[in-house]
C-alpha cells in the first residue's frame, strides 16, 4: 500500500517496479495493484483493462483534465525470463553500482514506467491544460497485444489521444519507424510409407524442405529489393526459419514436419505478400508433387504473432513534440519491434523515445545508467511544462 501522497524518486520507483517478477509467463497483477494504490494516494483516476483470463491487466491513468485529448506515455510491465542467465545479484532486487542500476526490466522498460509514475506529483503541480496519460501494458515481450483492448476504448470511452510516446529504450533518440515482426508455424502433413517405395506415400520432410527453399528465395528477393529510405539496418525485409522438426527414421517417409519462421518487414511491405507467396507455392508446386501418386499431403500455415511496423509520419504532432522535448531535429529507426504500430493503426500519431540502450536489454545484469535515467526525468519535466502551456 502507498501512504497518502507518498513521493518516490525515479530510482525508488524503479526499485519498486523491478521487485515484481513480471516475466511474461506470469501475472502482472501485483505490480498493477501497487500502481493503483500509488495513483489513488494522489487522487489520480485510472482504468484497469484486464485480459480475457483475468490474470493480467493494462492500466490507463489520466493526470490533468479527463475531458480532452492528451499525450500518452506508454510502457509495458512484462519482462523476459532470467532462467539460465548468470546474474551476479538478485535480478528482482535493484542494485545501484558505478553509475548503473541493475535489475531485470531496469532498462526494458520499467525505467520509463518508473519515471512517468514518480513524476505524477510534478504533473499534478504543473496545472496541466493537456492531460498526460500513463499507460502500462502486458505481454509486449511475447505478442505486443496487451495494449490492444485499451486502444479500442480510445475515441469511445476514452478521449482519442493527441499523440503517443512509447518509452522503449532509444537512448532518448526520437524513433519514427521500425519494422514489423510477423511469425508463423507451418505444418506439413505427409503419409508414412517405406522409403524404398516412395509412390506409396509422401514425405513431409522433403516437402517442408521445398517450402524452406522458397522462403530462402523470397529472402534473397527482399534483400535485392532493399530499403528505398536507406534508414534501416539491415536495409531490407528479412525472412528467417528458426526451428525445423519432423520425421521418424531415415527409411520412413515422414508423416509430419513443422517449421517456425518469421519475417521482419519494412514499413512499406504489404504484410500479406510473403505468406500469400508461400501459400501459392505450396498449392501450385509442393502439393502437386506430394499428391502425384494419391491424396497424401496437406499443408497448414498458422499466424502466431503479428507486430505491426511503425511507418514514418513526418511532421506529426508526436514527432514534433518529442523532437522539441529532446532538443533535436532528426528522427531515427530501431531494429526491434514495439507496440507503437498498434497506436498508429488507431489513428494516433506515435513515436518511440525512452531512456537507456536496447543493447543492455534481455541479458544477465541488465542495467540502465543513472545518466540516462536523469535524461528521461528531464524529458518528463519538459513534457509537463509543454502540457501546462497547451
Amino acid at each position: 500500500m502507498s501512504p497518502k501522497g507518498q513521493r518516490l524518486t525515479p530510482l525508488e520507483m524503479l526499485a519498486k517496479l523491478v521487485s515484481f517478477d513480471t516475466e511474461s509467463s506470469k501475472s502482472n497483477l501485483p505490480l498493477i495493484e501497487f500502481v493503483e494504490d500509488y495513483l489513488r494516494s494522489w487522487d489520480v483516476p485510472f482504468v484497469r483493462v484486464p485480459n480475457a483470463a483475468g490474470d493480467k491487466a493494462a492500466l490507463y491513468a489520466t493526470v490533468g483534465p479527463s475531458d480532452r485529448s492528451g499525450i500518452v506515455l506508454s510502457g509495458h510491465t512484462d519482462v523476459v525470463p532470467v532462467t539460465g542467465q548468470a546474474w551476479t545479484s538478485d535480478p528482482f532486487a535493484l542494485r545501484v553500482e558505478n553509475g548503473r542500476a541493475y535489475g531485470r526490466g531496469a532498462v526494458d522498460m520499467k525505467a520509463f514506467d518508473a519515471l512517468a509514475l514518480a513524476l505524477v506529483p510534478d504533473f499534478l503541480a504543473a496545472n496541466l491544460k493537456t492531460p498526460i496519460n500513463i499507460m502500462l501494458s502486458y505481454d509486449e515481450e511475447t505478442t505486443c497485444l496487451g495494449v490492444v483492448d485499451t486502444i479500442r476504448r480510445m475515441g469511445r470511452e476514452l478521449p482519442l489521444p493527441k499523440a503517443a510516446i512509447i518509452g522503449e529504450p532509444t537512448s532518448m533518440e526520437v524513433v519514427d519507424a521500425h519494422k514489423s515482426v510477423v511469425t508463423f508455424v507451418t505444418t506439413v502433413h505427409g503419409f508414412e510409407a517405406h522409403s524404398s517405395k516412395p509412390y506409396l506415400g509422401a514425405s513431409a520432410v522433403m516437402a517442408a524442405a521445398e517450402l524452406i527453399c522458397e522462403l530462402n528465395r523470397i529472402a534473397d528477393e527482399m534483400m535485392e529489393r532493399g530499403d528505398p529510405s536507406g534508414r534501416f539496418d539491415p536495409p531490407y525485409t528479412t525472412v528467417h526459419v528458426g526451428v525445423v522438426a519432423g520425421g521418424t527414421a531415415r527409411n520412413i517417409m515422414a508423416k509430419t514436419c513443422t517449421f517456425h519462421w518469421e519475417f521482419r518487414g519494412l514499413p512499406s511491405l504489404d504484410p500479406r505478400e510473403i505468406p500469400d507467396r508461400l501459400d501459392r507455392f505450396a498449392r501450385e508446386v509442393v502439393l502437386e508433387r506430394m499428391n502425384r501418386f494419391g491424396e497424401f499431403g496437406r499443408i497448414e500455415t498458422q499466424l502466431e504473432v503479428a507486430v505491426p511496423g511503425l511507418a514514418p509520419d513526418p511532421g506529426s504532432p508526436a514527432e514534433s513534440l518529442a523532437l522539441r522535448l529532446v532538443g533535436k531535429n532528426r528522427t531515427q529507426t530501431v531494429p526491434f519491434g514495439t507496440e507503437a504500430g498498434h497506436f498508429q493503426a488507431a489513428g494516433i500519431p506515435t513515436v518511440v523515445c525512452g531512456p537507456g540502450s536496447i543493447d543492455q536489454a534481455h541479458q544477465p545484469d541488465e542495467y540502465i545508467t543513472l545518466e540516462q535515467l536523469a535524461a528521461g526525468e528531464a524529458f518528463m519535466r519538459r513534457l509537463a511544462a509543454a502540457c501546462a502551456e497547451a
